[in-house]
């Protein structure tokens, strides 16, 4: 299982707000991102699971801000794919956790 951490950047909208962008890009993964889990952070989103499916979604979130208006966007994805014994989103932050203690 794969993590994936999207953020998507509308350039040139004519506005320093991009909560509106964000809101549709979470519709988006309501709507389409069945069986994956995925997190709302401050900087992006969290997607969690089969690694062909959560670039497919990453493909369609870039697309979202095009749909409103933005003329250009701008994308940054990293991926965590870890394949010797399987990982979560919950599973890489209780590790930091228990490190702190």
């Amino acid at each position: 299982m794969a993590v994936l951490d999207v953020t998507v950047v509308p350039l040139g909208t004519g506005s320093t707000s991009l909560s509106s962008f964000v809101a549709a890009c979470q519709r988006e993964l309501q709507q389409h991102g069945e069986g994956l889990k995925f997190e709302l952070t401050a900087m992006g989103t969290i997607i969690e699971g089969d690694l062909d499916r959560i670039l497919a979604l990453a493909r369609r979130l870039h697309e979202v801000p095009f749909k409103h208006g933005a003329m250009r966007v701008n994308t940054i994805i990293r991926i965590d794919d870890r394949r010797d014994k399987a990982g979560s989103i919950a599973g890489k932050v209780e590790s930091v956790k228990g490190k702190l203690k």
